[in-house]
């Protein structure tokens, strides 16, 4: 098997203490968005795709295929281009075109699945293509990897920016950055509270995104991931925000200067409700999980237009 490229990925994004207003808590965000292709996907992809490497399931031309509704494809279609591999990503119908655009720039390829069939359909698309080409399934809502990628990087540098930790907040798509941050955090000998930040709908249309929680905030998903376990997740805390919530706490952070999509909303609004629970001398952590350009046709731009 050729020698591992090497591409220059392997960094630290800034971890930083963020308060929108002397009256309002602190929270410490990890800039997830300053990864290569403006996502924490990027670890995942990264990890999973070099290990595969290593253990010569993929090497020069192979074809990885993936199923997901952005972010993870971005970040597969980066790390391909960047390893010499092909990549398709399957996608249901329905995502903004911003994330399309962005794959078939670094070279990936689009295969759309009906809307109605969700995430599962794109998975069950993956499957079929694996077995008539011989592709890698990287399969992040199944690969234990994707935890692991999280607990011996995201987490280890957020112990190497703060001393301790005593909340993590995050939404869940793949519960992959939540189950292997509390994981990591725990290893570490914090004594951490998990905080699932879970969107709600209470105000109807615009129609929801395929595979979300909520019509306005993508990429958090319904659960299909079997990587997510509760049980591993002793005290978990499950917070319900309002997703109309959720946009305008987007909207504010890119107005203080963070180039955030809708899920860092979602997270610093269950973050700041924690940390006023905990008080002031707790770290409460959470993710901003990616970028603003990719959503520059969704809702959470609309009063810019």
């Amino acid at each position: 098997m050729p020698a591992l490229p090497s591409c220059g990925t392997h960094f630290t994004t800034p971890l930083v203490p963020v308060q929108l207003s002397p009256t309002r808590p602190l929270v410490w965000a990890k800039l997830e968005y300053l990864n290569p292709s403006g996502s924490a996907k990027d670890r995942i992809a990264r990890f999973i795709l070099e290990k595969a490497w290593r253990e010569g399931h993929v090497g020069p031309g192979s074809l990885v295929v993936e199923a997901s509704s952005g972010s993870t494809s971005i970040a597969m279609a980066l790390v391909c281009a960047q390893l010499g591999m092909r990549f398709i990503a399957v996608m249901p119908a329905g995502v903004s075109n911003e994330r399309v655009l962005i794959i078939k720039a670094y070279g990936g390829e689009i295969r759309v699945t009906p809307k109605e069939e969700g995430i599962l359909g794109a998975i069950a698309e993956t499957e079929r293509l694996a077995r008539q080409e011989g592709a890698f399934l990287p399969s992040q809502f199944s690969n234990p990897d994707n935890v692991l990628a999280h607990q011996v990087s995201t987490a280890r540098e957020i112990l190497h920016q703060i001393p301790s930790v005593d909340a993590v907040v995050s939404g869940v798509g793949t519960g992959g950055t939540l189950m292997g941050l509390y994981q990591g955090f725990r290893l570490a000998g914090c004594p951490v509270l998990p905080v699932f930040a879970r969107p709600v709908n209470l105000t109807g249309p615009p129609e929801a995104e395929c595979c979300s929680f909520s019509a306005r905030i993508p990429g958090v998903a319904d659960r299909v991931s079997t990587i997510f376990d509760e049980r591993a997740l002793p005290g978990l805390r499950t917070l319900e925000i309002n997703d109309t919530q959720a946009l305008a706490v987007s909207r504010e952070l890119i107005g203080a200067g963070f180039p955030v999509g809708p899920s860092s909303g979602l997270n610093f609004e269950a973050a700041e409700q924690i940390a006023r629970e905990l008080g002031s001398a707790a770290r409460v952590v959470t993710v901003f999980p990616d970028r603003m350009e990719r959503y520059f046709t969704t809702e959470l731009f609309a009063p810019y237009r």
